[in-house]
C-alpha cells in the first residue's frame, strides 16, 4: 500500500527511509550517537576515543594542511536547491541501479582500513549493519577482519570488494578469487594510494597502525601472502595473526605497548610487525601502476570493475577505454594529496562531459561519487550533478567508535531519512527525476554563500 493510500484509509504508513524520523520521535530517546549533527557526531567521536586520541586523528585526518578535506565540504555550498510547490511527493523512493542490480538507495560504506582500531570488533560491525539495512558494503584491503569473516557477518547483504593493488600477480589474483568465492559482486581498485600521502597527524606521533601487524587481516588470512612468508595454510586453516585468534590483535592498539612487547622476545608481537612490513610492501610499495596494466585485473574479474580516485575527464574516458564498468570520483577523502581539486567540482566537471554523460545513459558506464558526503542534501546535489551513488565515510567510523553497529546504523539512517525529506520537499519522488539534472533542480552561487 502506498503512503497516500495509507493515510485515505487512516492506516499505518509503509516504512521509508523518512519514516525513521517518526520513529526517533515516538521513541522519545536521544540516539546512541549523541547528535545526527555531523560536527557533533565528530566531536563525540573525538570524546569517547580521547584515551586512544591517536586512533580518532588516524581517521579524522588528511594531507598536508587538510585544506583538501575542507575544500570537500566547501564545494557543496556551491549549488542551493529551488523547492517546487503544490507537486505530488507523497510517495518517495531512493531507489537506484547500479550495474543492473537495484539497491534500495544511492549509499555505499565506503571503503576504509583498520576499522579494528576504534571498535574491538572491528569491519564486523560495519558489515552487520550493511545487512541489517539492505546498503551495500565495501570492504577494504587493509582490514582488520579477514575477507570470509566479514562476509559472514554481511550474511546476504549486498557487498563489494575494494583491491588496494599488490605488486604481486599471484597474490592479487589470490584475493580477486577470495573476493569472488565470499560474495563480493563488484571490485573496486583504489588508483590514489599507489603510496601514502603526507598526513602530519599520523606522522607528529609515526602512528602506522600496519607497521604493527595492524590491518593487514585481509594479507594473513591469504593463503598466497601466507605461503611468500613461510607459513602453509590449508584448506580453512586460519592464521593465527588474524583469521580466527583476533584476541590476539591488540585493542586499543597501543604502539608504544607493541613495541615493549617485542622488546621483551614476544614472538607474537615480533612476527606480527614483520608481516606488516612486507604485506606494506605489496599494497604500498611506491610502485606506480600505469594504464596498461588494468587489463591484467579486467582479465581476472568478470564482475563489474570499478577505478576509484579519478578526478581529470580525461582519465575517466580512459577508464571507459580501457574496459572499466565505472568510477569513483573522488580524492580520498582529501587525504592523499593537499591542494587536490574538490571532488564535487571534479564531479561536476566529469558529468558534463559528453562522452561520459552519453556512456551513463546508455547504461554502459557509471560514476561514483565519495569525498565530503556528510549531510542528506550532499547525497541529492551529487545525484543532481550526474553520480548515480555516493559512498559514505567518516561519518559512520565515527558511529562505530561511538556505538559499533548500533552506531553505524543510526548514521546511515539519519543521513538517508534527511535524503528522502529533502527530496519530497524540493518538490520530487525519485532519484530519477533529479539525476543529471543540475540547472533544473539547483541554482549555482558564489562558493561560501552560506557562511
Amino acid at each position: 500500500m502506498s503512503f497516500k493510500a495509507a493515510l485515505e484509509v487512516d492506516q499505518e504508513v509503509p516504512e521509508s527511509w523518512s519514516s525513521y524520523m517518526t520513529t526517533v520521535y515516538r521513541g522519545r530517546k536521544p540516539p546512541s550517537i549523541s547528535s545526527y549533527d555531523p560536527e557533533k557526531l565528530e566531536a563525540k567521536a573525538r570524546e569517547v576515543t580521547k584515551k586512544n586520541e591517536a586512533a580518532f586523528l588516524y581517521v579524522f585526518g588528511s594531507a598536508g594542511s587538510c585544506s583538501t578535506d575542507r575544500a570537500n565540504r566547501k564545494a557543496f555550498e556551491k549549488w542551493c536547491f529551488t523547492p517546487k510547490m503544490l507537486i505530488d511527493a507523497s510517495d518517495r523512493n531512493l531507489e537506484t541501479t547500479l550495474f543492473g542490480v537495484k539497491y534500495k538507495s544511492p549509499l555505499l560504506l565506503a571503503p576504509i582500513g583498520v576499522h579494528g582500531l576504534l571498535h574491538p570488533e572491528g569491519e564486523l560491525c560495519a558489515a552487520t549493519a550493511a545487512n541489517n539495512m539492505g546498503v551495500p558494503l565495501i570492504m577494504s584491503t587493509a582490514a582488520t577482519r579477514s575477507l570470509e569473516d566479514a562476509a559472514k557477518a554481511n550474511g546476504d547483504g549486498p557487498r563489494w570488494y575494494q583491491l588496494y593493488w599488490p605488486r604481486s600477480e599471484p597474490l592479487t589474483l589470490s584475493l580477486l578469487s577470495r573476493a569472488k568465492a565470499c560474495g563480493y559482486t563488484t571490485c573496486i581498485i583504489t588508483l590514489d594510494t599507489m603510496c601514502m600521502g603526507w598526513r602530519p597527524y599520523d606522522l607528529d606521533t609515526a602512528y602506522l597502525p600496519f607497521n604493527h601487524g595492524i590491518g593487514i587481516q585481509v594479507g594473513t588470512s591469504d593463503p598466497v601472502f601466507m605461503q611468500s612468508q613461510g607459513t602453509i595454510l590449508k584448506g580453512d586453516q586460519q592464521s593465527p595473526y588474524g583469521g580466527h585468534e583476533y584476541s590476539k590483535i591488540p585493542y586499543p592498539f597501543d604502539p608504544v605497548a607493541c613495541d615493549s612487547a617485542r622488546e621483551a622476545g614476544d614472538e607474537f608481537h615480533t612476527s606480527l610487525k614483520t608481516l606488516g612490513r612486507n604485506w606494506s610492501r605489496q599494497i604500498h610499495s611506491g610502485l606506480f601502476r600505469t594504464w596498461d596494466e588494468i587489463a591484467s585485473v579486467r582479465k581476472h574479474w568478470e564482475g563489474p570493475l570499478v577505478l576509484k580516485g579519478i578526478l581529470h575527464v580525461e582519465d575517466a574516458v580512459k577508464a571507459m577505454e580501457a574496459g572499466c564498468d565505472g568510477v569513483v570520483v573522488s580524492n580520498h577523502g582529501g587525504r592523499q594529496v593537499d591542494g587536490a581539486i574538490p571532488a564535487l567540482i571534479a564531479l561536476e566537471k566529469i558529468c558534463g562531459d559528453s562522452r561520459i554523460r552519453k556512456a551513463q545513459i546508455e547504461g554502459k558506464f557509471t560514476i561514483l561519487f565519495d569525498s565530503g558526503i556528510r549531510r542528506g542534501s550532499d547525497i541529492l546535489k551529487a545525484i543532481a550533478l550526474g553520480a548515480q551513488a555516493v559512498l559514505l565515510g567518516r561519518p559512520y567510523m565515527y558511529g562505530l567508535a561511538i556505538s559499533g553497529t548500533q552506531g553505524i546504523e543510526e548514521v546511515v539512517r539519519g543521513i538517508l531519512c534527511e535524503t528522502e525529506l529533502t527530496l519530497g520537499l524540493c518538490g520530487f519522488n525519485s532519484l530519477d527525476e533529479i539525476w543529471g539534472k543540475r540547472e533544473e533542480v539547483m541554482d549555482k552561487l558564489e562558493l561560501g554563500f552560506y557562511n
